[in-house]
């Protein structure tokens, strides 16, 4: 893949934003490869994502961030710019189900995304070997139900340890608590089925199927305190039909599920994903 710089701004909605950033660019010989605008205009917040040609352009990633910074500063940017071939640390959580943690290895091992997957860390012992045969180093840190806090202080000290800078609910079945969830803010994302608040709890698969839904889906989502309610990143569906057992509605739930995992990830780890409250913008492919 070529090397790009990618060059990420939101900042309140003015004439000229456009206009001074291509200025900055050009005057640098930077050549655009792919350009996303978006303003809200209820927020009157503008989005802006670029991939530049490194190559191009006639200065490196750090001094980019100096001579940019008196443009933000007048525009009031929240922004950064980052070198495409500095790969995203990432580490997985995960339960007993496979089926999001395989697939986001096997598309990692295949190269399809561009991160380096530090670790994985589970709460029972059942994974490993699927883990250490991609030779990712495995972390079992039990979760007892009486007194959950010192399993989470561990986790977090691996989670530091690693130098993790996204982290991934593959399944994980434990609630992060609140001062996780505030310190990797928008680092953290999650998978839950599309079923929630209508079937909440135990196998909610069988609970739609007694339903009779027509549809089944899943949403990924940044972690925040209130539970499944953070900014969404992707969502997606699949059609069922009345013929379909809840086994089957399982199996095409776990098929969207680790889809939409994947896919929100990769957004992720392309600064695809723009966060303003508790929306997102995403500059999808």
């Amino acid at each position: 893949m070529k090397k790009t710089f990618r060059l990420v701004i939101s900042c309140p909605d003015r004439v000229g934003i456009v206009a001074a950033v291509s200025q900055f660019l050009n005057e640098r010989q930077g050549s655009i490869l792919e350009a996303s605008h978006h303003t809200d205009l209820e927020q009157k917040w503008f989005f802006m994502r670029h991939d530049i040609d490194a190559e191009s352009l006639s200065i490196d990633v750090e001094t980019f961030r100096q001579e940019f910074a008196p443009i933000a500063e007048e525009f009031n940017m929240r922004w950064y710019v980052k070198d495409s071939e500095d790969r995203p640390k990432v580490v997985l959580l995960a339960t007993k189900e496979s089926h999001c943690l395989n697939d986001i290895m096997h598309r990692w091992h295949t190269g399809e995304l561009n991160c380096e997957i530090v670790g994985v860390i589970a709460n029972h012992e059942d994974l490993r070997s699927m883990v250490e045969w991609y030779k990712i180093p495995y972390f079992c840190i039990p979760v007892p139900k009486e007194n959950k806090m010192p399993a989470f202080q561990e986790i977090e000290a691996c989670i530091d340890a690693s130098g993790a800078d996204t982290i991934v609910l593959a399944r994980y079945m434990q609630i992060f608590p609140e001062y996780l969830c505030e310190k990797y803010r928008h680092k953290v994302i999650n998978i839950h089925h599309s079923f929630l608040p209508s079937f909440i709890g135990a196998k909610p698969y069988h609970q739609a199927a007694v339903r009779g839904v027509k549809l089944i889906g899943a949403t990924c989502h940044y972690v925040t305190a209130d539970l499944d309610a953070g900014p969404i990143i992707e969502q997606d569906v699949i059609r069922v039909r009345h013929s379909h057992a809840a086994e089957d509605m399982v199996r095409l739930g776990k098929d969207i599920e680790k889809l939409v995992l994947s896919r929100g990830l990769r957004y992720h780890l392309e600064d695809r994903v723009l966060v303003h409250g508790n929306k997102t913008v995403v500059f999808a492919e």
